[in-house]
């Protein structure tokens, strides 16, 4: 059934990875001695107080839009929870890498740079948010299955 808690679930995940187009991974980070703010779009670096595009992260962006729409994908799988549950678990693996790769990326974009609370952004840890939401999703995926056999064992 589609409208159960689990495509909640699932659909925040999506919106949560969508978010990453809107919150900086790091920010007042210094790139080439000049304030930045690093996104999964590219590098914003602050010119004359104003907000300039200095660097784009093509690949980044294309896979972060792939990234949440799995979960959208996985909602509307929802005949088959044995798939459904395969799809969280791999989904959940494929953000562990892209959060790994998203890492590098930030860490090779500001250099010898340390990140610490103040530079860091909200950006780096909703990854690790979405990855708890499928989780959550995953469990009630599997109690909806449990559900199901025991109603077909007592037909």
């Amino acid at each position: 059934m589609l409208q159960r808690i689990q495509s909640i679930y699932l659909l925040f995940a999506s919106l949560v990875l969508f978010a990453l187009f809107f919150f900086p991974l790091a920010h007042n980070v210094y790139v080439n001695d000049k304030p930045s703010s690093i996104m999964v779009t590219g590098i914003y670096q602050d010119v004359n107080g104003v907000q300039q595009h200095t660097q784009t992260f093509v690949a980044l962006t294309a896979i972060t839009a792939i990234v949440a729409l799995i979960p959208l994908v996985i909602i509307f799988l929802y005949k088959n929870r044995k798939q459904q549950i395969a799809f969280c678990y791999s989904a959940i693996l494929v953000l562990i890498g892209y959060s790994f790769w998203m890492a590098q990326t930030v860490k090779g974009a500001a250099g010898s740079i340390t990140l610490d609370t103040r530079t860091m952004g909200i950006g780096l840890f909703l990854t690790s948010l979405s990855i708890i939401l499928i989780i959550f999703a995953q469990k009630s995926i599997k109690k909806d299955e449990k559900l199901v056999k025991s109603a077909d064992r007592l037909r």
